[in-house]
């Protein structure tokens, strides 16, 4: 493989381009706007969303569609979950049939309740496999060549194999699942909680309460993995416990940076107007709710969160109503 074509020129799909050059591979980052696009291609580093890491010769920074996937072999798509409809029913007709799309997105889709996955098959069809890229994974870190552990998981095994193969380095390490429900489910939700645990930390509840948080957090991960038909294991792997540890305690985090202002008394339009990337956790709350409802299954976590996002609760009241519900076993 020689070309890769990245979709998205966010933090994330930056330090993909970076880490894939890197490689060795020949790769081109498409950026939506234009003049972000030119920027970065004449200057040679995105500081809107990547300031301070230099993006090498090999990288090709373009915002036309077409430029960006002709010939390529691999796709990668690192655009916002809310984004990635409109995007792939536009890049459709230049990916080139056959080739395996790579989502990295960790969000669900507000309307269709559908995981990104499910997004990119029903917009590009079926002649082309689609492979989850997931785990712990702080851009910056992974751009600085930290080492760095994620899961690829897809139906196809040879999907699985082919982004193992053209990912891997001696700083990222890729393992591989067949359970694209429970990985994207994980990725999602993770960030629900991250909201929540940044809620602890912004009212200085302390580590009891931070741990109590990711604990419950994770278990109310498990039952949505479960019921929507995904593995019992994969929560406690990387997709699940380690991206929610990651997000729930890393400083780096931007949905657990919305929890901590929330915490100190912010309002949720005031955060959300001062950041440039997107909180994927805000929208997510609303669908995994609808998730849970769907499938029979309690989210008393993402449930007080979306009673703070959407205004009809503070957050002291939110923490009051999770410990003050019936106690039972665990």
């Amino acid at each position: 493989m020689n070309q890769i074509a990245i979709l998205g020129a966010g933090s994330w799909g930056t330090a993909l381009a970076v880490h894939l050059s890197r490689v060795g591979h020949d790769v081109r980052l498409w950026a939506r706007d234009p003049a972000l696009a030119a920027d970065v291609q004449q200057r040679r580093v995105n500081d809107s969303y990547l300031p301070g890491v230099a993006i090498g010769a090999s990288v090709t920074v373009t915002s036309v569609l077409d430029d960006c996937l002709k010939g390529c072999g691999l796709v990668v798509s690192a655009v916002p979950s809310q984004g990635c409809r409109t995007v792939m029913r536009a890049a459709r007709s230049s990916i080139p049939t056959g080739v395996t799309i790579v989502s990295t997105t960790k969000g669900l889709e507000t309307g269709s309740h559908q995981r990104m996955s499910e997004v990119i098959a029903q917009e590009i069809g079926a002649a082309c496999a689609v492979a989850v890229l997931s785990g712990p994974t702080f851009a910056t870190e992974v751009a600085a060549q930290l080492p760095t552990a994620v899961l690829v998981a897809s139906d196809d095994p040879t999907a699985i194999g082919l982004v193992q193969q053209e990912f891997r380095s001696p700083t990222l390490r890729l393992y591989g699942s067949t359970d694209v429900i429970g990985v994207e489910i994980c990725g999602a939700l993770k960030n629900v909680i991250a909201i929540a645990a940044g809620v602890v930390e912004g009212l200085g509840l302390g580590h009891n309460a931070m741990a109590a948080l990711v604990t419950r957090g994770l278990a109310e991960i498990a039952r949505l993995v479960t019921a929507a038909g995904g593995q019992r294991d994969t929560p406690s792997g990387l997709s699940g416990l380690g991206d929610l540890v990651l997000t729930c305690t890393g400083s780096l985090s931007r949905n657990h940076y919305v929890g901590v202002e929330l915490g100190r008394g912010r309002a949720l339009d005031d955060i959300l107007s001062g950041m440039k990337m997107i909180a994927e956790g805000v929208n997510t709350t609303r669908v995994a709710l609808a998730l849970g409802e769907q499938y029979g299954v309690e989210l008393p976590i993402a449930g007080q969160m979306a009673k703070v996002l959407d205004g009809r609760s503070d957050v002291r009241t939110a923490v009051e109503a999770l410990m003050l519900r019936p106690q039972r076993n665990e």
